[in-house]
């Protein structure tokens, strides 16, 4: 039997055992529909409510706070299409950065072909970091919103969010006094979940963007913090569900998975995220002691503990997936979402990353499955394999 070793965590997760065993009953015997007023409704919403409950405790707010939608995508949709239509009379100019998720990038140039609005694009440094002061710069008294993600899906880059939201916190109390508009502050934490702090009074966000498949959850399921007071246009209309944001009947077993997957992941993170540092260091210095002309991408501490990122010039990052593939090391190049794709990496490519280089990049993100034997295996496939593309390729490495 081939030896298989995922290594491809930030694209999905796999589901925690503890997480499917709380959801078997709500998607066997438990089916009722939390609007029934019968007694399988009454047992359907009381799970969905105290699921709520849960999740509200670890994210420090309160339960009427909490929207659950479909994922990720569907969250930073209603976030950046709900705010521009709840606020288009306010201002029509939005703020987010280069290297952001598609489900932020592609509504943000959505809203600008078809109504209109403007959006400043925040150039990233070397490692995909953003500051404060950028931001600010940016804010103009037509600004309804600013997104910027927790960590980079590709890179793993940390961002500074929470100094973010405290400059966003007194420019607002400055733009009342100017009877502007209040700046919305939104953060898509899908790939943070699992390893950092989603207290949002910590962060001061407005709104938070999560997603079960990246924390060890059933798939297609999410949710989005909303602040209280916070104006948003539903994108779903019907039955009124969820505050009225995201019409639709609840899907039970996958709110009381996320709930239980969020609750795991805070009982385990500061152990978890302690091992998953150990792995990565040795990981990245293996790579770049046994393959010569390793480029490091993202920052080399404000990083997701468990991401890695290189590139390998001279090589196509196509032919090292098939060529680890084949030796059962399951990894990506590029982000999941787009690496079907031959286009260059446009998170790399605003690092000033040349397109030539961006097409040999790997990316490594271990789990909690990971284990020091499986970075042992990595370091001895990988390298043999970077220097036989290496040999075969027209494009040969400056020394």
């Amino acid at each position: 039997m081939k030896k298989e070793i995922y290594l491809d965590h930030a694209a999905t997760t796999p589901l925690d055992k503890e997480v499917l065993k709380e959801m078997m009953p709500y998607l066997s015997e438990e089916y009722g529909n939390p609007g029934s007023f019968h007694q399988k409704g009454l047992a359907a919403k009381k799970a969905v409510d105290q699921a709520r409950e849960k999740i509200a405790g670890i994210l420090n707010c309160s339960s009427e706070e909490i929207i659950f939608t479909s994922g990720g995508t569907e969250g930073d949709n209603l976030v950046v299409k709900g705010t521009a239509f709840a606020r288009m009379g306010e201002g029509k100019h939005l703020i987010t950065t280069k290297i952001e998720h598609k489900a932020i990038l592609e509504p943000c140039r959505y809203l600008e072909k078809e109504f209109g609005f403007k959006t400043s694009y925040l150039s990233v440094d070397k490692y995909g970091l953003v500051t404060a002061e950028q931001v600010k710069k940016a804010l103009t008294a037509e600004t309804a919103l600013v997104s910027v993600m927790y960590a980079n899906n590709e890179i793993g880059t940390i961002e500074p969010i929470a100094e973010i939201g405290e400059m966003i916190e007194q420019e607002n109390h400055q733009r009342e006094k100017k009877g502007w508009p209040k700046v919305y502050f939104h953060t898509d934490a899908c790939q943070a979940a699992d390893h950092l702090t989603l207290d949002v009074k910590k962060l001061k966000v407005d709104m938070m963007t999560l997603n079960g498949g990246k924390i060890y959850g059933p798939k297609g399921i999410g949710l989005l913090y909303v602040r209280k007071g916070i104006k948003l246009h539903p994108l779903l209309h019907g039955g009124g569900q969820e505050r009225g944001l995201r019409s639709g009947t609840e899907d039970v077993g996958g709110i009381v998975g996320l709930a239980k997957a969020l609750d795991l992941a805070e009982q385990m993170k500061i152990k978890e995220n302690a091992r998953l540092v150990r792995l990565r260091e040795k990981l990245i210095s293996g790579i770049k002691k046994k393959i010569p002309h390793a480029l490091l991408s993202g920052h080399a501490t404000k990083r997701l503990s468990n991401n890695i990122h290189f590139c390998f010039p001279g090589i196509e990052g196509e032919s090292l997936i098939l060529h680890l593939n084949e030796k059962g090391i399951y990894a990506a190049t590029g982000s999941a979402c787009n690496s079907r794709e031959l286009k260059p990496s446009y998170v790399l490519l605003a690092l000033g990353i040349s397109k030539e280089i961006v097409h040999s990049s790997l990316r490594l993100t271990l789990g909690r499955e990971t284990t020091e034997k499986d970075i042992d295996y990595v370091l001895k496939v990988l390298p043999p394999i970077v220097e036989m593309l290496r040999k075969i390729s027209p494009v040969k490495v400056k020394q």
